[in-house]
């Protein structure tokens, strides 16, 4: 689990630096609204997330998600 978890994690960091998060910011704690993340890059992630590990996540999982931290638990969790 460990190994997939990090697998998740640099996806996950990859995708969001690539939406315009700054590196530095992305830490578990950090909040999709403090890194400027919308919901069209939620949405994103999301399909990221579905043809990387299979794991299909719903609008209603998305927003209950509020931290990166808890979106790659949920992630791990799921995969």
């Amino acid at each position: 689990m460990a190994t997939e978890t990090q697998q998740v994690k640099q996806v996950v960091t990859t995708a969001l630096e690539r939406f315009g998060a700054e590196p530095d910011d992305i830490t578990p704690d950090a909040t999709f609204e403090a890194l400027a993340i919308d919901s069209l890059d939620l949405a994103e992630l999301s399909q990221i997330v579905e043809d990387e590990f299979g794991v299909r996540l719903t609008s209603a999982d998305v927003a209950g998600v509020k931290t990166v931290g808890e979106a790659i638990d949920l992630i791990a969790s799921r995969g």
